[in-house]
């Protein structure tokens, strides 16, 4: 274990203290559970961050951390569908969900073909998950769906969910050739 392993650990600690805080019985629970995700999302960020600096890049750190990620976006998402039950907020987030699954599945396969490389982390992927965690950020802590902190914040999972669809056409392109060339050697398909 390293440092940036042990911070990805802990965001996903974070996860059910996320949930159990956004229902506490209390006035302060959404500023609470804002935090939380907050916290998880600084971890996010200085995880990889000092895995570079470090030198403390490690295959288990490379598979944990967007498994994190990807729980903790989902987690927030589903805790906001309650708040902002609509096509507005629900069409996004299926974006955002539908895409993480695809691009996960993708890795994986790309991984059994030796070539995780050719869908690694992109400059889009990582704008994406900056605006993502802003836009969930600002959803948590306003989640009632009036004003213009909750505008913003639905407005910011949109520009998240553009990117969101951005980055997984630039790695499906990536990976394209090897999915059409495995799939033509696929004895399924004959």
């Amino acid at each position: 274990m390293n440092i940036p392993n042990i911070l990805t650990g802990f965001r996903i600690l974070l996860i059910p203290v996320l949930v159990l805080v956004y229902y506490l019985p209390v006035s302060w629970n959404y500023t609470a559970a804002c935090a939380v995700f907050l916290a998880a999302a600084v971890t996010d960020y200085f995880d990889g961050y000092l895995a570079r600096k470090l030198n403390q890049m490690t295959p288990f750190g490379a598979f944990l951390d967007p498994v994190a990620d990807k729980i903790m976006v989902a987690v927030a998402l589903v805790l906001l569908t309650e708040q902002y039950s609509s096509p507005w907020f629900a069409v996004p987030a299926a974006i955002i969900i539908g895409r993480e699954i695809v691009i996960s599945a993708l890795r994986e396969w790309m991984a059994e073909l030796g070539k995780r490389t050719s869908v690694a982390v992109s400059f889009i992927g990582k704008v994406k998950t900056f605006v993502q965690m802003g836009a969930l950020t600002v959803l948590l802590a306003f989640p009632n769906g009036s004003g213009s902190m909750s505008y913003l914040g639905l407005v910011a999972l949109y520009v998240a969910a553009g990117l969101t669809l951005w980055s997984m056409i630039i790695y499906l392109n990536a990976a394209w050739p090897d999915l059409v060339k495995h799939a033509a050697k696929d004895p399924e398909n004959e």
